[in-house]
């Protein structure tokens, strides 16, 4: 038996299928992932994220150790309810973890990966001693997602308000708390949506509400399809410790300035200018098939990399994927069961708002 959200009593109700995510009994689907991906796509679903890690940081001196710790720069942090994503690196450029990160009234408060708790609590902690901040973890709350075209109206039906308001005023990537909910205009699935952080005793009946009005339940299966889709990056699976921003298409959350020293800073310099030796590119076969991850990519007939994750985009209607490659220059191929596919190289990602975004 793994850990439990509060709403795990609920994901059984409803027929879900539950299992083993990073020591988390969490539902991959509740019958059809296919059609909870069209539900995000075309109306609204909700996601149980409480399986991740609350932190907030508060203190004189919080911003500063932010500065430190982050690739991205906390000084873009500049209003109450911005957020930024970022990675977290260790000291030789490796990607430690990568979050989001909002600032509050009182400091930070940052959403880590489930899967990398312990060591993204210890690495934090431990940075921390040079500075006058605290870290506190916030085990107490859960985390509701409502995804889709629809998802922010329906919302906004059956909650309280305050609540209500806070929803209407917040620009995207902006969180504000709106009493003991925190809600934050994010998401992992490309779509319009929320992110809502609120006391665990109450994850339960915003659930129901949630369903009463027409927002479809959503496992992780569809969540994994829609973010991909999305272009956006998976823990473990497109990056890693092993890999650098450079490596993993996350340029833009790397800030080199002068009067800004962060962990990693002088190894991402030093791979810069030695030359990146591979990159995270996207692809897409529009021949029958599927791309899945770790299988061999070809340039000219030569292998160049591997597939980091890949599906069938329910989308699109065709395969798609994220790939670790040295060189995108000739014909490209994936090989599947020793034949060698064509594919093309795009810039994720494929799918915003319900619509193919790429060009070949």
């Amino acid at each position: 038996m793994g850990l439990k959200t509060p709403l795990y009593d609920t994901h059984q109700t409803l027929g879900a299928r539950l299992v083993d995510f990073s020591g988390w009994d969490m539902p991959v689907h509740y019958g059809s992932q296919l059609e909870e991906h069209h539900a995000v796509r075309q109306h609204a679903g909700v996601f149980d994220v409480s399986h991740m890690t609350v932190v907030d940081i508060s203190g004189d001196q919080a911003g500063a150790f932010l500065n430190y710790l982050l690739a991205n720069d906390a000084r873009r942090l500049s209003n109450i309810g911005k957020a930024l994503y970022t990675g977290m690196l260790n000291f030789e450029g490796g990607i430690l973890d990568d979050l989001i990160v909002y600032r509050t009234e009182a400091g930070y408060r940052a959403v880590v990966n489930c899967g990398t708790r312990e060591k993204d609590l210890n690495w934090m902690a431990e940075q921390a001693k040079a500075f006058e901040c605290q870290i506190e973890e916030k085990p107490e709350l859960s985390i509701v997602a409502i995804q889709g075209p629809e998802a922010i109206e329906l919302t906004r039906s059956v909650v309280n308000e305050t609540v209500q308001q806070v929803i209407s005023e917040l620009k995207p990537f902006n969180g504000l708390f709106a009493e003991d909910w925190f809600v934050a205009r994010t998401g992992y699935t490309g779509e319009k949506g929320l992110e809502i952080i609120l006391p665990a005793d109450a994850a339960v009946g915003f659930w129901q509400q949630l369903l009463e009005v027409g927002v479809r339940p959503v496992g992780l299966g569809a969540r994994d399809t829609l973010r991909l889709e999305a272009g956006m990056n998976l823990y473990g699976s497109d990056m890693d410790e092993s890999v650098t921003p450079w490596q993993s298409n996350m340029a833009t959350t790397v800030v080199l300035s002068e009067d800004r020293d962060f962990i990693g800073k002088q190894a991402l310099i030093e791979q810069q200018q030695a030359g990146v030796p591979d990159q995270l590119v996207g692809l897409v076969m529009t021949s029958k098939g599927v791309l899945r991850s770790h299988y061999p990519v070809l340039c000219n007939g030569e292998p160049v990399g591997e597939i980091t994750s890949g599906i069938f985009s329910p989308t699109l209607g065709h395969a798609v994927a994220l790939a670790r490659v040295k060189s995108t220059e000739g014909d490209m191929a994936v090989e599947i069961r020793g034949k060698a596919m064509p594919v093309s190289v795009v810039t994720p990602p494929f799918v915003r708002n319900g619509k193919q975004v790429y060009s070949l």
